[in-house]
C-alpha cells in the first residue's frame, strides 16, 4: 500500500488542510478535529483502500487505519502546510472537542462512564440469581432453605446496595471524592432513615421530608452526584488547604444527605418510576409495535452509542418491576448480527471471506457483535439490513409471546440465556424460539438479498472501537515490514506483569471487555513494572506511556494497556524503558509506573495484554492461573 498517496487522498476526503483544526493519532487511528465534519466524505473514506473504518465520537472524526497509523500520520503531516502540533494543542484540543460535543453526545458518555464499571458487579450479581432461579426451577433448591437465603442475598446484594455502588462511579466520572459520595448514598439508605421514611410524617428542621425508598433505584442517586459534585468543588475552593480534609466532606455531606432527602432523591424516585411504569406501559399496550421497533433498531443504537441511555431504564425495570422488556430484544438484534454474517458464508465465494463470516457469527451470537457487524455485515450492506429486519421480525415475535428478562447479564448472547428463566418455564423456551427466529431470518434474508463481493474488506482487521484516546505514538518502521511479512505462528505469551489474572470482561472499557481491539486476558497489578511478555521487537510506544505496541517473532501483534484512561495523565508516573523498534526477549523491563500514585489520582491500573491480530489465531488458551508473577505464562495464542 503506498502510504503517502493514502495520507493524500485521506487529506482531500477529509475536506482539505483548511477543515481541519487538529490532528493526531492513537494506536489504530487518525483523529481529528475539523471544523465541518459534514464537509468530509464519509463514504469515500470507507471505501478507500488502506481505511478500515470511519466514525465519528465525541465530535472526533476518526479514520481507522490499523497498525500502519503512525506511518500514515507522518505522511499526512508532511503533506500539510502548518504542522498539527498536537501535543502543544492537546489542552486546546480538548477544550474545543467539549465545545463540539452536543448535550446528548455528552449525556451518553456521561451514563456509559456510570455503568460500564459497575457491570462486573451486578453482571456476577445476576448471573447468581439466573442460577439460583435455575436451581429452583428444577426443584433441586428449596426456597425456603437457608443455602436459598444466603445465595439470594448474596445475588440481591448488588442490587440492593446499587446507589452506593451507582455513587462511586457516578464520582469517579465528574471526577470528585468517590468516598464522600458512597457516604452520601450510605446516608439516605441508612436503616434508621428507611424507617423514619415509612412513618410518612418526616420532618428535618422543620421542613418536610417526602418519603421514599431508595434501595435498588438508579436516577436519585446519580442527580444527587451530580449536585454534590459541584458543592464539593465550590467548598474545596473557599477552604484553605489546611482545612480541607476535614471541611470539604463534612459540609457537603451536611448539605447534600438532607437536600437529597426532601428534593433530588424524590424527584428522581418519580422520574425513575415514570420512566420504568413508562415503558411497562408501552409494552403493555403497543407490545408488538414497540418490540419490532426496538428489535429492528438496537443495532443502530449500539453504533451511534445510544443503547447507553437504556441502561438506567433496563436497571431501573429489573429493581423496581423484577423484569426487563428491553434485554430479550437486544438478544434477538444480536443473534440476527450472528446470523447475518453466516448468511454471508454461505453465500460468499471467497475462502477468506467465508472463514472471517463464520468466525464473527459465531462471535455475535455468543454476545460480541461489533466484528460481525463491522467487519462483514456493515462492510456488504445488505447483510446489515437482513440483520435489522431479522433483529424486528424476532422481536416482534417475542412481544407477541411477552418474553421476559428476569435477570441483568453481561453479554446478551446465547451464554445469558439464564436471564429468561422465571417460574413459567415457557418464557425461555420462547426466548430461544425467538433467537432461532432471529439467526434464520437474516441468514435466509442475507442469502436472498445477496452482496458484492468486491466491497469486501481487504484487510480481516476489525475496524471499530472505543479505545481510548491516546496520544502520538512513536513506532518503528522495521517493525511496520515486520508485522506485514511475518506469518503467525503459535504465540505462548508470558506475563508482564505481577498480580492477579482478571477476565477482559472486568476491563471497565468496552473496547477491551468486549474484546474489540482483540483477545487475551488482563493483569490487576501488585507491582508497578512492565515486562516483555514475548520475544520479538517493540511496535509502537505512547508518548504518554500507557500503551505498549510489540510485534513477536512468531507474528503475534500485541497491545499491554497500563490503566484505563491513564492517557489523561500525560506521562505522569509512567517511566519507559525502551524505545520503538528495540529488539527484546521475556523479561526484559520495558516500563516502570508508579501503581499507588496512578490510583491515587483516581486511575485504575488494570491492564489489557491482548492479541490484535485475532484473525490470524483461532483461540486463546489460558494457562490457568489466577495469581501470576513475571514471566510465568499467561496464555498460548493458536494459530
Amino acid at each position: 500500500m503506498d502510504k503517502q498517496q493514502l495520507s493524500k487522498d485521506i487529506l482531500k476526503l477529509v475536506g482539505g488542510e483548511e477543515n481541519i483544526d487538529q490532528v493526531t493519532h492513537c494506536m489504530t487511528r487518525l483523529r481529528f478535529n475539523l471544523n465541518d465534519n459534514k464537509k468530509a466524505d464519509k463514504a469515500t473514506l470507507k471505501n478507500t483502500p488502506g481505511v478500515m473504518g470511519v466514525m465519528e465520537n465525541g465530535g472526533q472524526f476518526q479514520v481507522i487505519i490499523g497498525n500502519d497509523v503512525p506511518v500514515v500520520y507522518n505522511a499526512l503531516v508532511g503533506n500539510m502546510s502548518k504542522s498539527p502540533n498536537a501535543d502543544a494543542g492537546s489542552a486546546g484540543a480538548s477544550t474545543g472537542e467539549k465545545k463540539k460535543r452536543n448535550p446528548v453526545s455528552a449525556l451518553f458518555d456521561f451514563i456509559s462512564g456510570i455503568f460500564t464499571p459497575i457491570l462486573p458487579a451486578i453482571t456476577g450479581a445476576g448471573m447468581i440469581k439466573g442460577i439460583v432461579a435455575i436451581l429452583v426451577a428444577l426443584k433441586w433448591l428449596s426456597d425456603t432453605s437457608s443455602t436459598y437465603i444466603i445465595l439470594s442475598a448474596i445475588g440481591d446484594g448488588a442490587f440492593y446496595f446499587l446507589p452506593i455502588i451507582l455513587a462511586i462511579s457516578a464520582a469517579r466520572k465528574l471526577g470528585s471524592n468517590m468516598y464522600i459520595a458512597a457516604a452520601l448514598a450510605a446516608g439516605i439508605m441508612h436503616p434508621t432513615i428507611t424507617a423514619l421514611l415509612l412513618n410518612g410524617d418526616t420532618t428535618f428542621v422543620g421542613i418536610k421530608v417526602i418519603a421514599a425508598t431508595y434501595s435498588s433505584t438508579v436516577i436519585p442517586i446519580i442527580l444527587a452526584i451530580w449536585i454534590a459534585s459541584y458543592v464539593e468543588r465550590a467548598v474545596d475552593r473557599v477552604t484553605h488547604a489546611s482545612l480541607k480534609l476535614l471541611i470539604v466532606p463534612t459540609v457537603t455531606l451536611l448539605i447534600m444527605v438532607p437536600l437529597t432527602l426532601m428534593t433530588v432523591g424524590p424527584l428522581g424516585t418519580v422520574l425513575g418510576n415514570g420512566l420504568s411504569g413508562g415503558i411497562s406501559w408501552l409494552f403493555d399496550n403497543m407490545s408488538i409495535f414497540a418490540s419490532i421497533l426496538i428489535g429492528g433498531t438496537m443495532s443502530l443504537l449500539i453504533i451511534t452509542g445510544m443503547h447507553y441511555a437504556l441502561l438506567p431504564i433496563i436497571v431501573g425495570s429489573m429493581t423496581s418491576l423484577g423484569y426487563d422488556f428491553i434485554i430479550p430484544l437486544m438478544f434477538a438484534a444480536n443473534l440476527a448480527q450472528g446470523g447475518a454474517a453466516f448468511g454471508v458464508g454461505l453465500r460468499s465465494k471467497n475462502g477468506k471471506t467465508k472463514s472471517l463470516a463464520y468466525s464473527t457469527g459465531l462471535t455475535a451470537i455468543m454476545g460480541i457483535t461489533e466484528p460481525a457487524m463491522y467487519g462483514i455485515n456493515m462492510k456488504f450492506k445488505k447483510p446489515f439490513i437482513a440483520a435489522l429486519i431479522g433483529g424486528a421480525v424476532a422481536g416482534g415475535f417475542m412481544g407477541i409471546v411477552n418474553v421476559k428478562a428476569y435477570v441483568l447479564t453481561g453479554l446478551v448472547g446465547l451464554p445469558s440465556i439464564a436471564a429468561f428463566i422465571s417460574p413459567a418455564i415457557s418464557t425461555l423456551i420462547y426466548a430461544l424460539v425467538g433467537g432461532v427466529i432471529a439467526i434464520i431470518a437474516a441468514a435466509v434474508l442475507t442469502y436472498i438479498l445477496g452482496f458484492q463481493e468486491d466491497s469486501a474488506p481487504q484487510s480481516t482487521e476489525m475496524a471499530p472501537s472505543a479505545e481510548p484516546a491516546t496520544p502520538a505514538a512513536t513506532t518503528s518502521a522495521s517493525a511496520v515490514t515486520a508485522i506485514e511479512e511475518t506469518k503467525a505462528l503459535d504465540q505462548d505469551v508470558f506475563s508482564p506483569i505481577t498480580g492477579e489474572v482478571k477476565s477482559l470482561s472486568e476491563v471497565p472499557d468496552p473496547a477491551f471487555s468486549e474484546e474489540i481491539m482483540g483477545r487475551g486476558f488482563a493483569i490487576q497489578p501488585s507491582e508497578g513494572r512492565v515486562v516483555s511478555p514475548i520475544n520479538g521487537t517493540v511496535f509502537s510506544l505512547s508518548k504518554s506511556g500507557h500503551a505498549i505496541g510489540l510485534v513477536s517473532e512468531n507474528g503475534a501483534e500485541m497491545l499491554i494497556h497500563i490503566g484505563i484512561d491513564t492517557v489523561k495523565l500525560k506521562g505522569q508516573f509512567f517511566s519507559p524503558k525502551v524505545q520503538a523498534g528495540a529488539k527484546v526477549a521475556v523479561g526484559d523491563v520495558l516500563m516502570e509506573f508508579d501503581r499507588e500514585e496512578i490510583e491515587k489520582a483516581g486511575y485504575t491500573t488494570i491492564t489489557p495484554v491482548i492479541v490484535t491480530n485475532m484473525h490470524q489465531y483461532n483461540s486463546i488458551e489460558s494457562a490457568g492461573r489466577t495469581a501470576i508473577k513475571e514471566q510465568e505464562l499467561l496464555f498460548t495464542a493458536k494459530a
